[in-house]
């Protein structure tokens, strides 16, 4: 069974449909690319997929220490090449960490920094496309 339904509306556009939960993204090409730049382009939402993964994903092994990350965000650069083909070079991904109570110890933010690197979304992209992640713990 699909995932995710997918109408191109014209005019370099897409109406993505969630199936499961019937949430709708949409996508423009970018302005620097004969779009309109007016949503998220299809490169944007790789890019937001590996910073909402990270993050995910350290919340969910946060969690199972009794850490909750509420507040906790990314700020997420994406970085095509200026080389032919036209494809992401790289991603920043920069991880402002805040967790309830005191800082986690040395030991679990290790833990937890290792896991920014081995999202699945972290290990599905190509190893051409450089991740630069940094993590303030506040």
């Amino acid at each position: 069974m699909p995932t995710i339904h997918i109408d191109y509306q014209g005019e370099l556009r897409t109406d993505c449909t969630h199936l499961q939960s019937g949430t709708h993204i949409l996508t423009d090409a970018p302005s620097d690319n004969q779009g309109r730049g007016e949503a998220f382009s299809p490169t944007d939402l790789v890019a937001n997929a590996l910073g909402a993964c990270i993050l995910t994903t350290m919340a969910i092994f946060a969690r199972r220490d009794g850490i909750e990350m509420n507040g906790s965000s990314a700020d997420v650069t994406k970085v095509m090449s200026s080389e032919p083909p036209r494809r992401i070079a790289r991603i920043d991904v920069a991880l402002t960490l805040r967790t309830t109570g005191s800082l986690p110890d040395e030991a679990t933010r290790a833990k937890l920094e290792r896991i920014a690197h081995t999202c699945p979304v972290a290990i599905s992209l190509h190893p051409d496309i450089e991740q630069a992640v940094t993590i303030a713990w506040e």
